[in-house]
């Protein structure tokens, strides 16, 4: 009986979560048009408690994509343009004398939200890239000596450009290993882009999301009851096996010279997971694993160099292991 009981609480929870992340795309989908597939990543990010970077050419609705999903969530957002010149502190935040007083008092970084876009990431230095590591894994800061926590639902949002290399900094790999995805954004189909024209012409741009009539449906609470209702997503052991395997195998391919580590099988399995439940399912099918090997495990490898003069892509090779690896039925 009491397992029944359990039973029946986790697919209320299950299912209360999936309809609210329903209502939270629907709203979402006001402002960002033709961008379906990274709005779900996105989603799936914030459920996993990750973060996650954003690689597209500009004028693909990045930006727009996270303040949108802050004003669903009632969550604070905020921005930091990246570049050259930008220093830890102007992250993190300093210690500031108050003459008043005659003591310092913390004058708070952009750090301090719940969603954090930091644009153009990798226009700045190792060291001010860095500063975002310690928040990323711990979501606490350490500024002279004193930790600060930030808030549970502290999520990063990076964004860099694939066609632009002059001035930029390539990032350390310990903070690219925290990024749970890297989302590719391609433009919009032609459906998609006249509609967005269409909104323009109607004096409706998209920037200015208070005259789209996005209304929040989740708080900071609701988001932490979907979190921990994730655990409860069905699994099978055939399915874990499946991801173990696709992981392993970019261990041991000659177009791959550094492979996936034991995060990435982590992060795929969370992942999976998250996706069946932003799809509306409490139980994980091998479509999940296969949507998103490319986003958790693309940045997770290195390719050879025999493979870079062929011209061989990451998508590429991830496909050529996905035909390998049997698929569970």
């Amino acid at each position: 009986m009491d397992e029944k009981i359990e039973g029946n609480g986790r697919e209320r929870k299950l299912d209360e979560a999936a309809k609210a992340l329903a209502m939270v795309k629907t709203e979402i989908k006001k402002a960002v048009i033709g961008q379906d597939e990274a709005l779900d990543q996105m989603l799936v990010t914030l459920l996993c408690g990750g973060h996650a970077i954003f690689e597209g050419v500009p004028g693909t609705a990045k930006t727009l994509m996270v303040r949108a999903l802050g004003a669903t969530l009632s969550l604070d957002s905020k921005r930091i343009q990246f570049t050259p010149d930008l220093m830890p502190s102007d992250i993190t935040g300093t210690n500031v004398f108050n003459l008043a007083t005659s003591s310092f008092d913390l004058m708070k970084g952009p750090v301090f939200t719940g969603l954090l876009l930091a644009d153009e990431i990798n226009r700045a230095p190792a060291k001010t890239q860095s500063a975002l590591l310690e928040g990323m894994s711990e979501r606490q800061v350490t500024i002279d000596g004193t930790r600060h926590t930030l808030s549970p639902l502290f999520t990063v949002f990076a964004t860099q450009n694939p066609i632009e290399f002059e001035g930029t900094y390539p990032l350390p790999e310990a903070q690219m290993d925290r990024f749970l995805m890297k989302v590719k954004i391609d433009y919009p189909s032609q459906e998609a882009e006249r509609a967005i024209m269409e909104r323009v012409n109607q004096g409706r741009p998209s920037d200015r999301l208070e005259s789209l009539g996005i209304i929040p449906v989740m708080n900071e609470e609701d988001m932490g009851g979907a979190q921990a209702a994730l655990p409860g997503v069905r699994i099978e052991p055939g399915i874990v096996t499946y991801i173990l395997e696709v992981v392993r195998a970019t261990r041991n391919n000659e177009s791959i010279l550094v492979g996936a580590g034991p995060r990435g099988s982590i992060y795929l399995m969370q992942a999976s997971k998250a996706r069946a439940l932003v799809m509306g399912r409490d139980f994980v099918t091998p479509d999940d694993v296969v949507a998103m090997v490319p986003p958790v495990l693309g940045h997770r490898i290195t390719l050879s160099t025999d493979a870079e003069i062929r011209g061989s892509s990451t998508e590429e090779v991830m496909g050529y292991i996905l035909d390998k690896v049997e698929v569970p039925r």
